[in-house]
């Protein structure tokens, strides 16, 4: 099957500055959030191109943005080292966390929305308990040995990946940590396969790796594009049958996933940096934004 999300359907403005975060809404993934330099949260129906609505509230640049489950509140973490915790509806913050010393560089949802997870520059994974009133965080992980650019949760499993070139999983349930050193270089992204048994890592050496989550074992590398100093994202697109990655040279780049091979290489930005992508959980729609400020939604 070919790709066939490559052309640009409309052009999302309205950040001053780059935007740094970008998450569908959780389910159908009818609504997307986006976040920048200019502090400001934008809430989006990416397929009628309509912004809805705006939250202001961070100090610094906005880094990254997580859905709860049932969409009815989102996290939004930054420059300014907090974590909000934010009422959809209303546009209220329901809840600050503090506690990390560094800029908060990732922040995801445990399955229910019970737990929410921060990754940070000071080379920590904290969790802060939603449940109850805690100010302070249930658990902290340590392990790092310098800043953790990204965070995901995959079931009953935390992974972490780090500037120290490792992806850290943590088995919440058997209370084990499994460490994966990707590569000598920085890592910027770690996505997980829809069952698990894979991950794709983004790392400042310009790769994006595919690695079987069993060994550690490298299943594909994907080259090409730009990546040596920012943050650039990755992710699985079209059922997983490609991945895309943003690049520092303002192109958005899709490789066949099992074959390895570059398939299209995709203009929209005005040649800045692409450093967000996130494919869509049910449509063919992807959306790329970087520091040109604006998210390009793509479609068929």
């Amino acid at each position: 099957m070919p790709f066939t999300t490559r052309k640009p359907t409309s052009i999302l403005t309205g950040h001053v500055g780059p935007i740094h975060a970008l998450t569908y809404s959780s389910g159908a993934g009818s609504y997307l959030l986006t976040g920048g330099t200019d502090r400001k949260i934008h809430l989006w129906n990416p397929s009628t191109s309509t912004k809805i609505s705006s939250y202001s509230g961070h100090g610094y640049s906005v880094l990254s943005l997580a859905c709860s489950h049932d969409n009815t509140v989102f996290a939004s973490s930054g420059g300014d080292k907090l974590v909000f915790l934010w009422d959809v509806s209303t546009g209220t913050t329901v809840r600050r966390f503090e506690g990390h010393w560094g800029q908060i560089n990732a922040v995801a949802f445990n399955a229910d929305s019970s737990v929410l997870v921060s990754g940070s520059y000071d080379a920590t994974v904290r969790f802060w308990d939603l449940k109850s009133q805690a100010k302070k965080p249930v658990q902290t992980l340590e392990d790092a040995k310098d800043a953790v650019s990204d965070v995901v949760l995959y079931g009953h499993e935390v992974l972490a990946a780090s500037v120290d070139g490792r992806v850290r999983a943590y088995d919440l349930r058997m209370g084990r940590c499994f460490v994966d050193v990707v590569s000598p270089a920085p890592l910027t992204c770690v996505r997980v396969s829809r069952d698990g048994r894979a991950m794709l890592v983004s790392a400042l050496d310009g790769t994006v790796r595919l690695l079987d989550r069993d060994n550690g074992g490298l299943l594909k590398a994907y080259k090409g594009h730009k990546n040596s100093e920012l943050r650039v994202r990755c992710a699985f697109a079209q059922a997983e049958e490609f991945v895309v990655s943003g690049s520092e040279d303002g192109e958005v780049w899709v490789w066949d996933l099992l074959e390895g091979r570059l398939v299209d290489r995709l203009k929209a930005h005005a040649g800045k940096a692409v450093t967000c992508v996130e494919f869509s959980p049910v449509k063919k729609q992807m959306v790329t934004a970087g520091a040109d400020g604006t998210a390009v939604v793509w479609g068929e």
